[in-house]
This record gives C-alpha cells, structure tokens and sequence, in this order.
C-alpha cells in the first residue's frame, strides 16, 4: 500500500471511527516491511497486531472489514490488492 492516504477520507467510511482508520493507517506503514510470503514473518506480525489492537481497544466488525477493504481497493494497485487478498486470507470470518 502506498503512502497515499486519500482513501481515509473516502465518504463511504464517514461512519468509520476515525481511531479505528488511523490504526489502519499505522498498520500500513507497518505492513510494508512484512514479507507476506514469509509463513514466520507473517504470523509475527499478525500477532503483534493483535496484541496492538488490544492494547489500543481497537476492534472492527465484520461489516467494517468489508467496507473497508471495499474503499481500499478503489485506491489500491493490483499487487496491493492482491497483498490484501492474501493477508485476508489468514482470516476466517463466520
């Protein structure tokens, strides 16, 4: 993902917690490092976001991860989207 950080102020996330999208915009920047296809390194970093999260009292709904990601997408590249594509993919949502 790009510096580019127009996409947080997309009017479809208007009922977005404004907490919730500058979390994203710090998971982002920390995401660039993170070699997706590296099992290890992923799991490291989604456990130091979870634990990130927690400590921040950050949570996202279903219905948020999906208009988000939906929003993301408008502004992203193809090797973005499908860097999104695959670091969902570690999630499974019920």
């Amino acid at each position: 993902m790009s510096a580019n950080y127009e996409w947080m102020n997309d009017p479809a996330l208007a009922e977005i917690d404004k907490a919730k999208l500058n979390f994203l915009g710090e998971l982002f920047v920390k995401s660039s490092s993170v070699n997706i296809n590296n099992q290890k390194e992923m799991l490291s970093f989604l456990m130091s976001l979870s634990k990130l999260s927690r400590e921040n009292n950050i949570s996202f709904t279903k219905n948020d991860i999906n208009l988000i990601i939906s929003v993301l997408k408008k502004y992203s590249s193809p090797d973005d989207i499908s860097k999104m594509q695959q670091i969902s993919s570690f999630f499974h949502y019920q």
